[in-house]
């Protein structure tokens, strides 16, 4: 007699917002940018009264976002941000063109001069820095670091001998070299060696394991324990990995570096606006001042396209100078 094999059980298609976080991971999105995406289609779909976006068309998009702007008043990167969610929707999910959307409520940002701290405001807001906030700050002005470059560097990334470090996966690709400043060195090596300490007593409890790009981790599997794959900045408490649920040692906190030099700011009596980014700007803008040449500088920074450095200010170019970080 013919036996039968149980037919296979019939899986289940996965939920939209799944589907959503699978292809985003797939083309290597930040998880970042993956919870921004899912959280504005979430909003689209509850805005449309929870009906699945397939029956919906450029006009529902279109008063979503006008409702965004004049209802929500969303700043214009918010609402270009939400635009981009959608279009990741209909375009990779749903495998659909939008017509007229893209270009049509896409919201042009006027340049804004940024805000810009003196020599002595600088030396000011980073003397109420303490601990390792105040290393951190003085990276963001001494070498022109973003917020997430910061946080995110590797020991890896930082060289001790010849004094530079490496940006890699920053704003826009584009891996960088810029410099350490030679007054950071010692500071940072005695950092590093409490860092290790630490690295090391979470590997005796058998933990000590990393997050690692792409498929890193899984073509080295021990890579991710090594010490110089470990950040320089780690966060006081191991937590799980969203993606993966492993218990492992992060990078500080955005907000926890945030709320630092805000309190900082503060302490020092500074009344112009100011941030981590405005330690950026102000490394830019003091390299140029001092006589730089601001094509050195926009290498530094990782500009793209000079006239984005070119909005600090206008200087004599004075090429083929050696750059000295303006924190020394």
């Amino acid at each position: 007699m013919p036996s039968f094999l149980p037919a296979a059980p019939k899986q289940s298609k996965p939920k939209l917002l799944d589907q959503v976080r699978q292809l985003m991971r797939l083309r290597h999105y930040s998880l970042r940018t993956e919870e921004a995406y899912v959280s504005w289609i979430r909003r689209y779909i509850l805005f449309n009264g929870k009906r699945h976006p397939r029956e919906l068309d450029e006009k529902h998009v279109s008063q979503f976002l006008t409702d965004l702007a004049i209802n929500g008043r969303v700043a214009a990167a918010t609402q270009n941000q939400a635009l981009n969610a959608l279009l990741f929707l209909y375009k990779e999910v749903l495998q659909r063109e939008l017509e007229f959307i893209g270009g049509t409520l896409r919201v042009k940002r006027p340049p804004k001069v940024p805000s810009v701290l003196s020599p002595n405001e600088v030396k000011a807001v980073l003397a109420q820095l303490h601990g390792q906030y105040r290393l951190m700050g003085l990276l963001l002005y001494g070498s022109g670091l973003r917020l997430l470059e910061c946080l995110r560097l590797r020991v890896k990334d930082v060289d001790l001998h010849y004094l530079h470090i490496t940006v890699r996966d920053p704003k826009g690709g584009r891996e960088r070299k810029t410099m350490l400043p030679v007054s950071l060195a010692a500071p940072l090596r005695e950092h590093l060696a409490k860092v290790k300490a630490q690295h090391q007593r979470d590997l005796a409890e058998g933990f000590g394991s990393v997050y690692l790009p792409d498929a890193l981790e899984r073509k080295i599997p021990s890579a991710s324990r090594e010490w110089a794959w470990q950040y320089i900045f780690p966060a006081e408490r191991r937590s799980i990995d969203p993606r993966t649920g492993t218990d492992r040692r992060h990078h500080v906190h955005e907000k926890n570096l945030q709320n630092a030099v805000k309190t900082a700011v503060r302490k020092a009596g500074i009344s112009k606006r100011a941030s981590c980014h405005t330690l950026r700007h102000s490394f830019a803008t003091h390299l140029l001042e001092n006589g730089y040449d601001i094509r050195t500088v926009q290498e530094l920074l990782g500009h793209k396209d000079v006239s984005t450095t070119m909005i600090y200010t206008h200087v004599l170019n004075r090429p083929g100078i050696g750059v000295k970080s303006p924190l020394d």
